[in-house]
């Protein structure tokens, strides 16, 4: 039965049709190619992992980059590597025929490095590899975004910008890609409505994400463009590529308000936007106060077939 498995999954994987995937084990194998340079900032160099199927595809593969999460300020693209929840959701879409990117970016420390430009260096980073796409056998015509928490916003951002917007290194300026679908954990979707953040109505609520949006020193009068323009809502129209966005409903950094608020704005401009509220969630998938539901392996799950999904439905135009 396993030779015959085998056997149909490499049929399957040779002609370019994705699969649904079956929850990714810890022994799932895949092939790491790691710490790869995608541009070198004052600040040093920024690096990338591809993680692809074990199994050779004939042609390119189709593309997700994950941004990690960590408040911009903390965190790591290893995290996509070992037992935790990104890991186990990268080995499943593998299993499903996708190649994998975790990126590093700048964080937000000492007040030298906003959000901005970390949104700049993960679109730098799919310009990298759309560059890059025919030694590294990636299709730049098929590529979608997931990420969590801080790295969901990023991901929105990703997936709802056009590829020159958020400029950075010159020498990747001219690449251009198409982003087809993208997966937000308990990302943000607004700075400017602070209120969002808010997550029990409390009078004393304090930004406490502002100080990242903006640099020490930035103009008073420029807080308001650069709240604006990192927030991935404000890039909503009627075309964008479809956004699956999953929050938990007890989580208090990132309060679910934000996809509902997404959802509203989406409906008034007919953008896709799905949600998927996870009950009993707090942030990163905390359990509070009962099991969530649905269960950590169903969130996986929808997130791989979502993405399965929209590609499936690219091939079939």
């Amino acid at each position: 039965m396993n030779t015959l498995r085998l056997i149909f999954l490499l049929l399957v994987l040779a002609s370019g049709v994705a699969l649904r995937a079956e929850p990714a084990s810890d022994h799932t194998p895949i092939h790491l190619q790691a710490d790869i340079v995608y541009k070198t900032t004052a600040a040093g160099e920024l690096h990338l992992d591809l993680f692809y199927p074990a199994t050779e595809l004939v042609g390119a593969y189709p593309l997700v980059v994950y941004t990690h999460g960590g408040g911009w300020a903390a965190g790591s693209k290893n995290i996509a590597q070992g037992r935790s929840n990104i890991a186990r959701t990268v080995r499943g879409l593998t299993e499903a025929g996708f190649c994998v990117a975790a990126v590093q970016y700048r964080l937000c420390k000492n007040g030298k490095t906003s959000i901005r430009d970390c949104v700049t260096d993960a679109m730098d980073a799919v310009r990298y590899l759309a560059k890059q796409g025919e030694t590294l056998h990636l299709d730049a015509s098929r590529v979608f975004t997931y990420g969590d928490s801080a790295g969901g916003q990023l991901a929105q951002m990703l997936l709802l910008t056009r590829p020159d917007d958020f400029p950075g290194a010159a020498e990747l300026a001219e690449q251009r890609f198409t982003m087809l679908a993208g997966v937000s954990w308990y990302g943000p979707c607004d700075f400017e409505k602070t209120e969002l953040f808010n997550h029990d109505g409390r009078a004393n609520f304090r930004d406490r994400f502002g100080p990242r949006v903006l640099k020490s020193g930035t103009p008073p009068a420029d807080k308001l463009r650069l709240y604006r323009e990192v927030s991935p809502v404000n890039y909503l129209r009627k075309d964008s590529p479809p956004l699956l966005m999953i929050q938990g409903d007890k989580d208090t950094t990132i309060p679910v308000h934000h996809a509902y608020y997404m959802q509203e704005q989406a409906k008034a401009c007919a953008a896709p936007v799905e949600l998927l509220i996870v009950k009993n969630a707090g942030h990163n998938w905390r359990v509070v106060d009962a099991p969530i539901e649905p269960t950590l392996d169903d969130i996986i799950q929808r997130t791989v077939d979502f993405l399965v999904g929209e590609l499936k439905r690219e091939r079939a135009l």
